[in-house]
């Protein structure tokens, strides 16, 4: 016998093996080490069925933990309680298994059926894919089916078969048993270091005297905005009447060239006045960059940042900001923080939730989108599977519009962006009904409500006056990623026709409102999207007071020629 055959397992007292007679006994050993091994086998089992909650927690980028904006808490407890307590549930059924028989052979026949299942949705779950719609539930219900046969059709002349099967199972979830310790080190251990996660949701720092900066400078970046829907070739019927106004008496740039398409990586990016080629974040959630041009690795310096550049000018900064934990990067140069992404980011967890609400999260995120349920959808009358989802963008942006008002209504802070989460896909709002939904909305209502957003901020400034007098900047972080949300199944019909087809165009939309400006100018020479921190500065300091002079210092950005776009004309 080999080294991994000779690991002392045993669901039985010892006896010869005797396959005429249907033994499934393995080396004898004492209760004590017997119940040790079912419990290690038990993990081996538990941790392999909860690795798709579990892996992206203890992965190097650390990328989940960075957009939890939550307490770490919510996020590590309830993983290694979940894993604890099916460890003890798989313990105390391999413990009453020791006997060769018909249980013993439901106990490891039903386990070893469903690991084909375990594999496919740690597939699914960690790729996000859904490689062949409905395996899942073929396999699963293949598994229930051939348990179901094999008992009901019992013979004890499947006992030397199992003889051979149990014993190299035992073996190997034993093996997987010793790796999943391994894991619930590192969940507790990293659990531990990012322990102060929940600080960072909400920064306020009292004004202090000193410097105050002439005019204010409002960043409002809509993610996803494109220049071609709101500007260029937008879809027939939809109104987008704050847009309009606001490119009357603003600088429109007609080809902005963006920063990547990544969030993630564009933010920090526009912040540092760095393109981000890949984002890694610590085991606190702080970011590490790999910035173009440069092999290596980047720490985060908040104080290398376009708000510390604020801060040297005497502004005082605010920000209203989804999916990047701006809080968390920026402490010390941003007076006042808010940042939110309340979505469901590891098996079915949400930042809102408790720590027993996120033990239930996995169980019903399988159910929610898995593959039983998407087939099961079909043919039965059940909620939309992307309703919670939808739910938790919808909370978001109610959440980011009202710190955004919030923050604008104190004139004190003097320089703020505001990050909000529309138009990005999928749709939560339904413009013909003018209501938030979860059901059949698309882009294009998005879009209106992201007008609707810019409208009330306009309004807002104009009631304290001070609309004309600050300097406004208006960009999407990217434009509309037509290619990937044409693959998953929220895309509408809608959709497909705004896109003409799916058609990717690359162009974010970019307004820059001046103070006192009151017409349209054009900008139609390349700009690239990168350049926003030097941009920004200039208009900090006040080195860019009309129009004329933005459209020089932008051809000194890239030499050219700027003539008016012809299908724009009609604003001005």
């Amino acid at each position: 016998m080999g080294a991994i055959g000779k690991i002392e397992h045993d669901f039985g007292p010892r006896e010869p093996r005797n396959f005429a007679q249907g033994s499934l006994s393995l080396q004898a050993t004492t209760p004590h080490r017997r119940l040790l091994l079912d419990a290690i086998a038990a993990l081996g089992i538990s941790s392999s069925a909860f690795l798709w909650t579990a892996a992206p927690l203890v992965e190097p980028r650390h990328l989940a933990l960075y957009h939890w904006s939550g307490s770490a808490s919510n996020l590590f407890v309830p993983v290694i309680l979940n894993i604890l307590a099916f460890t003890l549930f798989f313990t105390l059924l391999l413990s009453t298994a020791h006997r060769p028989g018909r249980w013993q052979a439901a106990v490891w026949i039903g386990v070893l059926l469903l690991v084909p299942f375990i594999v496919l949705k740690n597939w699914e779950l960690i790729e996000v894919t859904a490689p062949v719609r409905g395996v899942g539930l073929l396999l699963f219900g293949a598994a229930l089916a051939g348990w179901a046969l094999l008992m009901v059709f019992w013979r004890r002349s499947f006992l030397p078969a199992l003889a051979h099967l149990v014993p190299f199972a035992a073996t190997l979830f034993v093996f997987l048993g010793v790796s999943g310790l391994c894991m619930l080190g590192e969940l507790t251990w990293f659990g531990w270091q990012a322990r102060g996660l929940s600080q960072d949701s909400r920064i306020y720092h009292p004004p202090t005297a000193g410097r105050a900066a002439e005019g204010r400078v409002i960043w409002i970046l809509f993610d996803e905005l494109s220049f071609q829907q709101v500007y260029e070739k937008r879809f027939p019927g939809v109104q987008l009447p704050a847009f309009d106004a606001v490119a009357r008496q603003s600088t429109l740039f007609t080809h902005v060239v963006p920063a990547g398409d990544q969030t993630e990586k564009v933010l920090p990016g526009l912040i540092t006045g760095r393109r981000v080629e890949s984002l890694e974040a610590s085991s606190v959630g702080l970011p590490v960059l790999q910035v173009s041009g440069s092999r290596a690795s980047w720490p985060w310096n908040e104080y290398d940042t376009i708000f510390a550049d604020a801060k040297r000018e005497g502004y005082r900064t605010a920000i209203a900001g989804w999916y990047n934990p701006y809080c968390r990067l920026m402490p010390h140069v941003v007076d006042d923080c808010f940042w939110s992404f309340d979505s469901v980011l590891v098996g079915g967890m949400t930042p809102a939730n408790g720590i027993v609400g996120n033990l239930l999260g996995p169980l019903s995120y399988l159910m929610e989108v898995g593959s039983a349920f998407r087939v099961a959808s079909r043919y039965l009358p059940l909620e939309n599977p992307y309703a919670r989802i939808t739910a938790l963008h919808t909370e978001d942006f109610r959440a980011l519009d009202a710190a955004a008002l919030r923050i604008l209504r104190d004139p004190a802070d003097s320089f703020v962006l505001l990050h909000l989460p529309v138009p990005h896909p999928g749709g939560i709002y339904d413009r013909h009904a003018g209501h938030f939904s979860s059901t059949g909305a698309g882009y294009e209502d998005n879009l209106v409500l992201a007008d609707r957003c810019l409208g009330s901020i306009r309004v807002l400034l104009q009631q304290q006056g001070t609309w004309d007098s600050s300097t406004i900047v208006i960009m999407g972080d990217h434009s509309w990623r037509t290619q990937g949300w044409r693959t998953l199944p929220g895309w509408t019909r809608e959709e497909e026709k705004a896109s003409f087809g799916g058609r990717f165009d690359d162009r974010p939309a970019y307004l820059v409102k001046l103070p006192t400006q009151q017409t349209a100018a054009f900008v139609d020479v390349p700009f690239r999207a990168i350049d926003t921190r030097t941009l920004l500065d200039e208009l900090l300091a006040h080195q860019i007071q009309t129009a004329e002079a933005l459209t020089r210092w932008v051809n000194q950005q890239t030499p050219g020629s700027a003539t008016p776009f012809p299908q724009m004309r009609a604003l001005r």
